[in-house]
């Protein structure tokens, strides 16, 4: 991996860094890169205070360069400046050496990484289009499960569909795997965990004034996104939360199911790709203990359970029934406490 890729990496987020850490340096940079260019998308795009237009025309202008459509220099120090991170201010200061490092792949990791940006950066300008004038007095919901499954497909659910084409192609070409179930449950994994996102992020989200929680649901048990919230609505609410959470925990149970289809020689694979389903699984239990208010103050897993994960992960690996029962639903951790 070059070294200006480990020193982003490293600024923009330690526990991704920790999870690349572990993957086998045949797939390391390519993956590694693609987070970084989307990294910086996301940055450009959750960049409230610059007004809409200009973030989407930056979006763009990003996107023409990544997908090799322009060769126009970008100079995003204005919105640099902006970033209350320094990791999120040196990923717009140093883009151009990020684009330059796309020139370092193979054509055929070139293709796949332009093809999974394109998407995440086409959702990302979609998300700024759809909640455009959006703010806590105006909220704006998707309309419909088929609105959020598609944002979430593109904003997720397309990164594990990469990732596996990648490891596929550099880690275990030859291996005999049922290809159309690897490819759908690695799309169910990514839609599981952005899924999990977003119900953590409900009292943020309805503060910047969206809502990922489509009206049609909301309408037939006649809520509206400003009272979601708000405890006396609490018992017609819950039962709509509980069944996103099954949703979430549905698509983490199809994470599973890929990590372990993966040949089992692929330790390091397997392990990144657990990590951050059993993250999950251990945010959808706290989820369905919390009640409205504590999901109003926000719910955190911390740095300690994370660390707890990782180690019995590791331990567990070598054997097989122990591996196995790391994914514990919530649904049955709930009901044995």
């Amino acid at each position: 991996m070059a070294a200006e890729l480990k020193t982003l990496l490293k600024a923009t987020s330690r526990s991704f860094y920790l999870t690349l850490r572990v993957l086998p340096a045949r797939v390391r940079p390519q993956i590694g890169l693609a987070y970084l260019l989307a990294r910086t998308t996301d940055t450009i795009a959750d960049t409230e205070i610059v007004p809409l237009g200009q973030r989407l025309d930056a979006l763009q202008e990003l996107r023409a360069r990544i997908l090799g459509k322009s060769t126009t220099p970008l100079n995003f120090a204005g919105l640099a400046k902006q970033q209350v991170s320094s990791a999120e201010r040196l990923l717009l200061e140093k883009v151009e050496n990020s684009l330059a490092l796309l020139q370092k792949l193979s054509a055929a990791d070139l293709q796949r990484v332009r093809g999974v940006l394109d998407i995440i950066a086409g959702g990302q300008e979609l998300d700024l289009q759809r909640f455009a004038g959006a703010s806590a007095e105006n909220i704006i919901a998707l309309k419909s499960g088929i609105e959020l499954d598609d944002y979430t497909y593109r904003v997720a659910g397309c990164v594990g569909e990469f990732w596996t084409q990648l490891c596929r192609a550099h880690l275990f070409p030859r291996a005999e795997l049922e290809d159309a179930q690897l490819f759908g449950d690695s799309i169910r994994f990514g839609k599981g965990l952005q899924l999990v996102n977003i119900l953590r992020d409900l009292a943020a989200d309805l503060h910047k004034g969206r809502c990922y929680l489509p009206s049609l649901e909301l309408d037939q048990v006649g809520l509206i996104p400003s009272v979601l919230l708000s405890p006396v609505n609490e018992s017609r609410f819950r039962p709509l939360y509980h069944r996103y959470l099954d949703v979430a925990e549905s698509h983490l149970q199809a994470g599973w199911n890929y990590t372990n289809a993966l040949p089992r020689g692929q330790m390091r694979v397997r392990l990144a790709c657990a990590w951050p389903i059993l993250i999950g699984v251990r945010t959808i239990q706290r989820l369905r203990a919390a009640n409205v208010l504590e999901l109003r103050r926000g719910i955190k897993i911390s740095r300690s359970e994370v660390r707890g994960i990782l180690l019995r992960s590791a331990l567990a690996y070598p054997l097989r029934g122990a591996w196995r029962k790391l994914f514990v639903t919530s649904r049955k951790a709930v009901a044995s406490a």
